[in-house]
């Protein structure tokens, strides 16, 4: 497996960060480059999948960035870990479905690292906690695939403030809250940029049955 290990200390704009991916999904796809793994951080911002409804948007004054992923409307900025990936599926015998349950699997065993435990959710895409008897996102997952290139990547609540959640209907679900890591357990989480990446890439290199 060829793959290239990005890390980004300083925020990256989301509108940048899109055209690296774009370029670099199509060095894949055409063979002249790896496969790819980039951890970073943006500033403070809110985009959208293709199947958003207006009636998500709470503060109609909020900039709505208009993306290729899927799913609907979410927040990213400070505290928050992104990891975009490019990676070829032509590998992995075109198995999106297989490919979102590496990701879901990457996240869970991290956290359960830390003694955090997390879950999937079939019907609701990302990682979930219980945490006093309500259910709440801890992760979120959007992925676009073009030429058989998975590409975009899953976001990680850390401690990031959650008043921006307040302005949107998160994901389109109403029923369920948004927490962090830092409300769940107040621990430093100084490596988990570096256990998410070596789940990642152990993840990765499993044989695809």
């Amino acid at each position: 497996m060829r793959l290239d290990i990005k890390r980004s200390i300083k925020p990256v704009k989301y509108n940048k960060a899109m055209e690296f991916l774009e370029k670099r999904v199509d060095k894949v796809s055409k063979g002249k480059s790896n496969d790819l793994i980039w951890i970073l951080e943006h500033p403070s911002i809110f985009t959208t999948g293709k199947r958003y409804s207006e009636n998500e948007i709470l503060d109609k004054k909020i900039k709505l960035i208009k993306t290729h992923r899927g799913g609907k409307i979410t927040w990213h900025g400070p505290g928050q870990l992104i990891c975009y990936f490019v990676i070829d599926l032509k590998k992995r015998k075109k198995d999106i479905r297989k490919f979102i349950n590496l990701i879901e699997n990457t996240i869970i065993e991290t956290l359960k690292s830390y003694k955090i435990f997390s879950f999937n959710d079939r019907k609701n895409i990302g990682i979930w906690i219980e945490d006093k008897n309500k259910i709440k996102k801890i992760a979120a997952i959007g992925i676009k695939v073009k030429k058989w290139i998975a590409y975009h990547g899953f976001s990680l609540n850390i401690n990031n403030s959650l008043d921006e959640y307040k302005k949107i209907i998160p994901c389109g679900i109403k029923d369920r809250g948004i927490i962090n890591l830092k409300l769940i357990k107040n621990l430093k989480y100084n490596k988990i940029r570096e256990r998410i990446i070596l789940n990642f890439i152990k993840n990765l290199k499993k044989k695809v049955s």
